[in-house]
C-alpha cells in the first residue's frame, strides 16, 4: 500500500493480490479496517472494484474524508462518485508486482568488485 503514489488508487483486489492473496479482496479490507487511527499508511488510496468508495456504507464521514484526501491529490471522480480508474488507477510494474505476489524470487544485490580480479 505504501507504494501507491499520490494521485493514484488501487483496488482492494489489487492490494490483496500483491500481498499474495489474489482472490481475497475482503482480506485487504479487514487489514485496512484494523489499522490504528492516525496511521501514516495511505489507506485512502484503496478503493472498491469499479472505483467505489466502499466506506460510504459503513462510515459516511470516513468516505467524505477519503474523497477529500483523494481530490486533494488530484484524483478525479465521475458523476456517480466513483474514481476514474482509467485515469487514476495505479498499475505497478510487472516484475515488482509478480515479486510481491511471490511469483518471482527476490532481487539479489550485486557484490561490488574492488579492483582487478
Amino acid at each position: 500500500m505504501r507504494r501507491i503514489p499520490r494521485g493514484r488508487v488501487a483496488t482492494y483486489g489489487q492490494v490483496a493480490g500483491l500481498a499474495g492473496f489474489p482472490h481475497a479482496p475482503r482480506l485487504a479490507g479487514y487489514a485496512l479496517h484494523a489499522l490504528p487511527e492516525g496511521t501514516p499508511l495511505p489507506w485512502h488510496r484503496v478503493v472498491g472494484a469499479g472505483g467505489r468508495l466502499t466506506l460510504a456504507r459503513l462510515d459516511p464521514d470516513g468516505a467524505l474524508t477519503q474523497r477529500m484526501r483523494l481530490e486533494r491529490e488530484g484524483v478525479r471522480f465521475d458523476a456517480r462518485g466513483r474514481v476514474d480508474l482509467e485515469r487514476c488507477g495505479w498499475r505497478p510494474r510487472r516484475a515488482a508486482a509478480q515479486r510481491a505476489a511471490g511469483a518471482l524470487p527476490a532481487r539479489r544485490k550485486r557484490a561490488r568488485r574492488s579492483g582487478p580480479p
